[in-house]
């Protein structure tokens, strides 16, 4: 299941002129029944909203105050999310008589045309507080408090992330809190730009526009909507000019196969920084120990002290942290029995949350050897969100590689690679061709639906990039230095790396600095050991303005190397 929660307006969406109607009370609790949890946002005050909708109860979360108070209807308890409104912003209001006037907890509301007095008060005072319109409503609460911040907070305490969320709205105050959500509905009663942002508008208006989405989420939790939501897609690389290789975050498996060295690692990892950024929880299974400097994730077991599957699942129950659960101080004949028990824990979790969103299971060809099959605890569901990293395709077992959507190869021998998974699974070969992979490039094959392979080249991670910038401005490059000798080789200073290198172009003659700029030795050096075409080519244009003084060519090519790599690192 994808949606695990739908977080609901209640002005204009559930309600009617204040009332919800029993067809839409008696959906709710459906939605209910399935296991999945609700949330309502609203801009209402808490006991305003007690007085017109007695139903709370069917809430898991109310977020009052449009986003300033998180309320539990099963205990009755409340918390405010923000600082209460100065006592001298209430008094200035007041001694304006702005009418009505309704104050909060956190938030101070009136009606238009109110807010010219309520933006000039706040203006003497110097107050850092922002103003939201909803329709006639005037709303004023501290800077970032809102519906999203409000629904944030419902989501961590009920340990479920937006990624599996749905909500539904119809007005000015709703577009942040559905923006956050995974899939964003309108009710056909909404105002235009919320229908414009909208992955879905219902056919119906208010309460019955949340009946129709119910029923679509207990029929097939929205799957026939997959296709509308292209912004969550995760980019793996580009195939050619304008054209990207992308993967959808839910509901397919990746097998990531190639050569020993050829970058698998480097490859998942790009993944996984993008899934990361974007809010989708992982956990890597990790054999080898190759994660451990995994920045945002959480490392349990290393070489001394075996983890535990209580405390993977543990720490995978908040949607905010992500996990590695390295493997080394398991002896191989304890591996295969860890990985079955943790393997059914993610998925069990998975099954009650939505989350982790991606499974990492690194020498799958271990974990998952051909005659692996699954264990009774093991969902009999073919499982998604799987990350299957190995050098032996061909030695993984059946049942595991038939979960496979797309296998990306890497390495020296793409067609080998594939033409391995192929053959382990009784299938034809897919057309790769013989050429040679380039460093960074991999060869993609969806198999559902069944395409024709494409050769794209891939995105590094972040921290590939921040370690290639240390090691080029700051490290030891051996024989990839450059050497000032100037003409007749009378000089010969070593730059080890970027730094030295502009250390050394401060102090040379002219003489020796303008006879390398006139051989392109510079943009040489940066192409062909630096690796850097970019920065080559903006070196090269240097070397070729004449009319460019030994400083003016110095100091181009200082700030174009310090932009690229002494900054950055």
């Amino acid at each position: 299941m994808r949606y695990h929660v739908l977080a609901c307006d209640y002005d204009g969406t559930l309600a009617t002129r204040g009332q919800v109607d029993a067809g839409t009370l008696a959906s709710l609790d459906r939605l209910r029944g399935s296991g999945r949890k609700l949330i309502l946002v609203t801009g209402r005050q808490l006991p305003d909203l007690m007085e017109v909708f007695p139903r709370l109860d069917l809430f898991d979360r109310v977020v009052a105050e449009n986003g300033a108070l998180l309320y539990t209807p099963s205990d009755r308890t409340e918390r405010t999310l923000a600082e209460p409104p100065p006592e001298a912003f209430v008094t200035a209001l007041r001694r304006r008589e702005v009418r009505p006037l309704g104050v909060g907890r956190v938030i101070v509301a009136t009606w238009r045309p109110e807010e010219s007095a309520v933006l000039e008060t706040i203006r003497e005072l110097g107050l850092e507080l922002q103003v939201i319109f909803n329709k006639g409503a005037v709303m004023v609460l501290p800077s970032g408090v809102n519906k999203a911040s409000g629904m944030d907070a419902a989501l961590a305490e009920l340990r479920i992330s937006r990624h599996n969320a749905v909500g539904i709205g119809d007005a000015e105050n709703d577009h942040a809190f559905l923006a956050r959500c995974e899939c964003a509905v309108a009710v056909a009663n909404a105002l235009a730009p919320v229908k414009e942002r909208a992955d879905l508008v219902t056919a119906a208006a208010r309460g019955a526009g949340v009946v129709e989405l119910i029923d679509r989420m207990l029929a097939c939790d929205l799957a026939d909507l997959a296709p509308r939501l292209e912004r969550h897609l995760i980019p793996l690389g580009e195939a050619g000019e304008n054209e990207e290789v992308r993967i959808p975050p839910y509901g397919v498996n990746v097998l990531l196969a190639g050569t020993s060295g050829s970058g698998k690692s480097t490859f998942a990892t790009g993944v996984l920084e993008r899934l990361s950024e974007r809010g989708y929880q992982f956990c890597i299974i990790d054999p080898e120990g190759d994660y451990d400097g995994f920045e945002g994730a959480v490392v349990l077991g290393d070489g001394t002290r075996a983890p535990l599957v209580k405390e993977a699942i543990d720490l995978l129950d908040r949607p905010d942290r992500n996990g590695v659960v390295n493997l080394l101080a398991l002896g191989l004949d304890e591996r295969q029995a860890f990985f079955d028990e943790l393997f059914a824990a993610l998925l069990e979790l998975r099954s009650r949350s939505g989350k982790p969103h991606w499974i990492v299971i690194d020498e799958t060809h271990h974990l998952l050897p051909a005659k692996w099959s699954p264990t009774p605890r093991t969902p009999a569901k073919t499982p998604h969100g799987l990350m299957l990293i190995t050098v032996h395709p061909d030695q993984v077992g059946r049942e595991a590689l038939s979960w496979v959507d797309l296998a990306v190869a890497i390495g020296e021998s793409p067609a080998e690679t594939l033409g391995g998974f192929a053959a382990a699974l009784g299938e034809s070969t897919p057309p790769v061709g013989t050429a040679p992979l380039a460093t960074g490039e991999a060869v993609a094959w969806w198999r559902h639906p069944e395409r024709t392979p494409v050769r794209f080249r891939s995105i590094p991670p972040r921290s590939e990039r921040r370690r290639h910038l240390r090691k080029y401005a700051e490290g030891e490059l051996g024989d990839n230095s450059f050497y000032f000798r100037g003409p007749e080789a009378r000089l010969n200073l070593r730059a080890q790396n970027l730094q030295i290198f502009l250390q050394i172009a401060d102090g040379v003659d002219d003489e020796t600095w303008t006879w390398h700029l006139r051989n392109g030795d510079y943009s040489r050096w940066f192409r062909e050991k630096i690796k850097d075409r970019s920065l080559a080519d903006e070196a090269e244009r240097i070397e070729q303005a004449a009319e460019l003084s030994p400083r003016e060519s110095r100091a181009r090519l200082r700030k174009r190397v310090e932009e690229r790599y002494t900054g950055s690192a």
